[in-house]
């Protein structure tokens, strides 16, 4: 498994933690952790070659709320 992809499982796992958490901070920290992780897994694929430098900005996690 490459290293980005575990960094997206974590975004996924954060996302999910987001969905159950009780209250908007705590909502609100899992989606930041979320967004944080999934910049991670952009920026590895970038070191590993697999996506062009000028690629664009980081796709941002969609949510309700």
């Amino acid at each position: 498994m490459k290293q980005s992809d575990i960094f997206r499982d974590n975004a996924d796992n954060c996302l999910q933690l987001a969905e159950r958490a009780e209250g908007q901070p705590a909502y609100k920290r899992y989606s930041r952790m979320a967004d944080a992780w999934t910049a991670l897994a952009y920026e590895q694929d970038w070191l590993d070659g697999e996506i062009p430098p000028l690629a664009g900005r980081f796709p941002r996690q969609q949510r309700s709320a």
